[in-house]
């Protein structure tokens, strides 16, 4: 096999996301937000999803000089027709997206002992649930068997590993990364590529204060880079995951994490 190669690398263009369209769920705070910024940069239109429509409105400003088509549309992804109709918006303002990034999440911290029935189902519907019937929309909207696309299941390491008063959320992203799996499967049919980013810790605003505790700094300090991720650390493994970089790569779960699934017990 012979290779040419010319003086500048293809690898940049590979990641270029212009002419796409990028849904994100939870994408007025945190993670979300992030995500959503990343995308824009690298060229995506973007709908932002949640129920919150204040926080999505400040992502939207955030992100307006990026010169992207920005829009916000409110999402309860435990509502399927509310996700129905929101898909149905973005349809209509900015065409089929392209990429999904299933990123809208709840926890409720406690001791299982202590977690009650409509804790269990709240997380359980909007972190499981939620992402399936969002993914599944997605997958049924007219023309996506022509088009293609790409989905992000953001999980957690906790996904993996335990840690105590999480159970509903461990759980939660267990079946998260398994459903990724079984989607990857039987969508690969359909050129729709299903692949899990699994973040470790990660300091935002909703995490920063807990980071901040006796607790949050003992876990911290298990992990072997010694420090919580940056946001911006994320925006490789997501780009890869959305783009056509990642292009042969389905069923694929991405752990960020600084090493901390290595860590001792």
């Amino acid at each position: 096999m012979t290779v040419t190669t010319t003086g500048s690398s293809p690898l940049p263009g590979q990641f270029d996301l212009h002419g796409q369209v990028a849904l994100v769920t939870g994408g007025g705070t945190g993670l979300g937000r992030a995500f959503a910024t990343t995308l824009a940069q690298a060229g995506a239109d973007i709908a932002l999803c949640a129920r919150r429509r204040d926080k999505l409105a400040e992502t939207a400003a955030l992100l307006a000089g990026t010169g992207r088509r920005i829009i916000c549309v409110a999402m309860d992804v435990t509502d399927e027709a509310s996700i129905d109709a929101a898909l149905g918006e973005v349809n209509a303002q900015l065409g089929l997206p392209d990429i999904l990034v299933n990123n809208a999440g709840i926890n409720r911290p406690m001791f299982a002992t202590q977690l009650s029935a409509a804790d269990w189902d709240a997380v359980l519907d909007t972190n499981l649930k939620g992402a399936f019937m969002t993914a599944r929309a997605f997958a049924l909207q007219p023309g996506r068997a022509q088009r293609g696309g790409a989905i992000v299941n953001v999980a957690s390491i906790l996904g993996i590993r335990a840690q105590k008063s999480v159970a509903a959320y461990m759980a939660s992203k267990a079946g998260l990364i398994h459903l990724t799996h079984a989607l990857a499967l039987e969508w690969a049919r359909m050129n729709i590529r299903v692949n899990a980013l699994l973040p470790g810790y990660f300091r935002t605003d909703i995490t920063a204060d807990f980071m901040d505790t006796a607790e949050g700094q003992r876990i911290v300090g298990n992990i072997p880079l010694r420090r919580p991720g940056n946001l911006d650390e994320l925006s490789g493994p997501l780009l890869l995951l959305a783009s056509r970089a990642g292009s042969f790569m389905t069923g694929t779960v991405i752990v960020a994490d600084g090493g901390h699934l290595l860590s001792s017990l």
